[in-house]
Parts: C-alpha cells; sequence; structure tokens
C-alpha cells in the first residue's frame, strides 16, 4: 500500500540515525551523573550528612505512564493499533533522551556540564508527556519522519516555556496542567490545524473503533489512572506535599469517574455509555488539579473540581469536538482539547484561585514548602495568583505561535505524509501479515467472519457474537466466492464496517 512519496525505506533510517548520533554525541561531551547517581558522590554524600538509600528513590511509575498508558489510549482506532503503540514508542524514546538535553540547559548546567538524575529522568518523562499529547491530535494522519520533527520542536519548545513558568515567574505547576497538559493540546491543536485535509472524509470508515480495540484502549486508561497520582507527586517536596498531592489527586479522579458516566449517560438519548467517553473524560480530573494538587486544595475541593473536569470533558467530547472540526477546520483524533486542553485550563484556573487565597494560618511552616516567596514575605499570596494566571496566558502563546510555525514545517512534502485517502491505516508504514486463508476479492471489501458461539476446532476462524458487530453489518452482504470454508461457517463479505 505504500506510495513511493510514503516509503520509509531511506528517510525514517536517516532521521533516526542522524539523532541518535547527535544525541550520544552530545551526551559523551555534555552529561555526567548527579550527586545522587554517581558512585562515589553518593557514597560521600551519604557518610558525611548521614542519609539513607531510601532518599535515593527510584522512578519506575513514570514510564508505565508514557510508553503503556499513554500507547494504549490510542490504540482505539480499527486499523492504527500498530501506528498507534509503535509511533507512541519510538517518539517517546527520542523525546526523553532530547528532553534530558534541553532541560538540562536550562536547569541542570553546572561547570559546564548537565548533571542528570533520576529528577532529570522524571522530567523529561513529564515533557514527553506532552509531545505524545500532541500526537493524539494528529494521529493517523502524519508519518514517522513528520511525528519525529515534531518532536525536536516541541521538546525544545517546552523546555524553553517551562523555565519560563517556573524559574522566571516562578509558578507552581507540579503535576503539569499548564506546562504537560495545555501546552501540548494546544500545540497539537493548531499543528493538526494547520495540517488541515481538506479530503480527509475519504477515510472516515477507518476513523472509529470497533469492540476490541476499545478494549485495548481501556487497558491505556486503567494504568493511567492507577499511575496519576504518582505523577502529580512526582517533583513535589517530600513529606505531607507529596501525601496531599497523592491524596487530592485521587479524589479529583474518582469524582471525575462519577460525573463521566453520569454525563455521558445524559447526553444519550437511550441512556447509554459511550466508551469513548470513559476512556477519556474520566481522566481528566488527574489533569485538572495539576497545578493545585501540592496545594491545600482539601478532600471536598478536589472532588469539586474532578466532577467538573468530568462534565466538561465528556460536553466535548460529545457537543465540542464536531463543532470545532465543522467551523474551526480541527482535526482533532483523539480529542485532545477535551481530555488535556480544557481541563488543563481549568487546572490553571484552580491553581491560580487557590493560591491567592493561601495564609499562614492554613499552611503553617508548610508554606515554605508551597510557595517559599510568600513564606519569606518577598511576595503575596494575591501576587502569586496573578503569577500563575500569567504563567496560562505565557503557555498558551508559546503553544499557539510554536504551533503554527511548526505546522508548517511538517507541511513540507519531503516528509511521506499519507494521502487523504488512507489516513488511519497501518498498511502504509507497517507490515501488516494478511490472514493466508482468507483472500477477499477487492481491496474495499471487508472479511467478515461470523462463528456463533466458540471457534471451530480447526482453530482458524474467530467467535464474534451477533450483538458485538451490530445489526448495521448484516444490512448488504454477500457470500465470498469459492471459499472452502467450513460448511458450519457462515462467511460473509460486508463492505461497510471492519472488524479485522
Amino acid at each position: 500500500m505504500s506510495s513511493h512519496k510514503t516509503n520509509m525505506r531511506l528517510k525514517l533510517p536517516i532521521v533516526c540515525i542522524i539523532l541518535e548520533l547527535i544525541l550520544i554525541i552530545l551526551f559523551g561531551t555534555l552529561v555526567v551523573y548527579d550527586k545522587e547517581t554517581d558512585a562515589k558522590k553518593w557514597h560521600q554524600v551519604k557518610e558525611k550528612h548521614n542519609e539513607s538509600d531510601v532518599e535515593n528513590d527510584f522512578y519506575y511509575r513514570y514510564p508505565m505512564m508514557i510508553f503503556v498508558g499513554f500507547g494504549f489510549l490510542m490504540t482505539f482506532l480499527k486499523r492504527y493499533g500498530f501506528g498507534s503503540v509503535g509511533f507512541n514508542f519510538l517518539i517517546a524514546s527520542f523525546s526523553l533522551q532530547w528532553a534530558t538535553l534541553m532541560q538540562g540547559f536550562l536547569h541542570g548546567m553546572k561547570g559546564g556540564k548537565i548533571h542528570i538524575g533520576v529528577e532529570s529522568m522524571i522530567n523529561a518523562d513529564f515533557c514527553t508527556g506532552s509531545v505524545l499529547i500532541s500526537f493524539g491530535a494528529v494521529l493517523g494522519k502524519t508519518s514517522p519522519v513528520q511525528l519525529m520533527v515534531m518532536a525536536v520542536f516541541e521538546v525544545t519548545l517546552f523546555a524553553v516555556n517551562e523555565f519560563v513558568i517556573l524559574s522566571v515567574l516562578e509558578a507552581k505547576d507540579a503535576g503539569g496542567s499548564m506546562t504537560i497538559h495545555t501546552f501540548g493540546a494546544y500545540f497539537g491543536l493548531v499543528v493538526t490545524r494547520i495540517l488541515f485535509r481538506p479530503n480527509l472524509e475519504k477515510s472516515k470508515q477507518r476513523n472509529g473503533s470497533v469492540y476490541h480495540s476499545d478494549i485495548f484502549a481501556m487497558i491505556g486508561t486503567i494504568f493511567l489512572w492507577m499511575f496519576w497520582p504518582s505523577f502529580n507527586s512526582a517533583v513535589t517536596a517530600h513529606g505531607d506535599d507529596q501525601h496531599r498531592t497523592v491524596m487530592n489527586t485521587y479524589y479529583s479522579l474518582a469524582s471525575c469517574t462519577l460525573a463521566t458516566f453520569a454525563v455521558s449517560s445524559l447526553v444519550n438519548g437511550e441512556g447509554k455509555l459511550d466508551m469513548v467517553h470513559i476512556q477519556n473524560a474520566a481522566l481528566a480530573g488527574g489533569v485538572a488539579v495539576g497545578t493545585a494538587g501540592e496545594m491545600m486544595l482539601t478532600p471536598f475541593g478536589s472532588m469539586i473540581v474532578g466532577f467538573l473536569a468530568g462534565t466538561i470533558s465528556t460536553l466535548g467530547f460529545r457537543y465540542l469536538t464536531p463543532l470545532l472540526e465543522k467551523k474551526l477546520k480541527i482535526q482533532d483524533t483523539c480529542g485532545v482539547h477535551n481530555l488535556h486542553g480544557m481541563p488543563g485550563i481549568l487546572g490553571a484556573i484552580v491553581g491560580a484561585i487557590t493560591a491567592s487565597v493561601a495564609t499562614a494560618d492554613i499552611y503553617g511552616e508548610g508554606m515554605q514548602d508551597v510557595f517559599p516567596e510568600v513564606y519569606s514575605g518577598a511576595s503575596t499570596a494575591s501576587w502569586q495568583g496573578i503569577r500563575q494566571a500569567i504563567s496560562l496566558a505565557v503557555t498558551l502563546g508559546f503553544a499557539l505561535v510554536g504551533g503554527i510555525i511548526v505546522g508548517f514545517i511538517l507541511k513540507l512534502p519531503i516528509f511521506g505524509s499519507p494521502p487523504d485517502t488512507i489516513c488511519f491505516e497501518d498498511e502504509i508504514y507497517w507490515e501488516v501479515r494478511p490472514v493466508p486463508w482468507l483472500k477477499p476479492q477487492t481491496s474495499t471489501q471487508l472479511a467478515l467472519l461470523l462463528s456463533i458461539g466458540s471457534p471451530l476446532p480447526d482453530g482458524k476462524h474467530r467467535a464474534v457474537s451477533r450483538a458485538v458487530i451490530g445489526e448495521q453489518c448484516f444490512k448488504s452482504v454477500v457470500p465470498i466466492p469459492g471459499f472452502g470454508g467450513p460448511p458450519t461457517l457462515l462467511v460473509f463479505v460486508a463492505t461497510e464496517l471492519s472488524i479485522i
């Protein structure tokens, strides 16, 4: 199915090899272990300050979110499972390395060297998460080379925006409502707007899910839901700050989940649940509490934020996504505006309000960890709230302007993007092995194999129930001519729906 323009035989190897060689050279000349990672330095520090190895914690939780959570969440497309997980794997592996350098240049340079440790790897994971959010907006419509180029620029812009917000404006955003989610969502939305495809309607039969692809996507949802409290609390101060962030995130996610189920059923004429809502909107609570998670938001406050996030996100999937595509020509494949964009803005607003009302009576000595400038008297709570609001505006500015520039770069024809007629299709860039015993008569025909009950003894045929496939498949079906299968198997070709 690959044409000359989409053939990656030279383009992808050249891009991957050149980028990795550059990374290796830069790491070799600039990167060293920090004092908590270097064998000699850590034992010197431990003996001098009587510290424990327990403090040198490992960050095993966060790659699970990046590689499993985000990867499987995007497998809902019926014909793009390889691309969803595979390209997620590719750009995450690159972005982790590139982010270590970009963030290191701005945050970790000491004596002309970038000092890296567990915390720098966590921050690189955060940056990678933002890139993967943008990937969701352009999912199925871009080539792997385009995705790698996008990652190069986005990681760089992310690092600069993060530096401005956290170091220059001194805003608080431990869980990344602004730096990760808002930036990634609106950067991706602008890129997909610039890459608008006027004839994408020709690929609409692939732009959707089937029963088993939704199950795989739900795996990603569960992984993200479970690990989100660890994600939001990763870089907060140890002790009460970290505990508070975990609790606020859990309560927000739980409340958000109930809101998602309620609103999903409410907006459906028959009161049925939409799996798209459950897979995505149920996570919006983790996004919305990212900025204020370490603050004294209170348990009931985090539940209110989560409930609002779930409601807004579900309504966005139901009503706003089609409107944005129709009116603004924004083709948002995964609905990142609903899961990351709007909840990210909500989280930034909640963070600004919560910061502006912070008092010594509420925080006590804990004010030193959460708002050190306010604790020292160098700033006031109200000014901290203003800083938070300014940071949201700065983030949106970086995302929108950066997205426009990168979008036009990605429009260059040399990157091998797929044509409008075959988007959301793995066969363009992946070796997809056909079922050897099934040969459809034309490329437009779709084999629909029905075996009521258990699979047949020969193991070749998958059992698919009529209820799962849906009645619409049975409206126009014809037998496959010359098929020599078992007589007990009903074999048809459906022209409209794919389950393979």
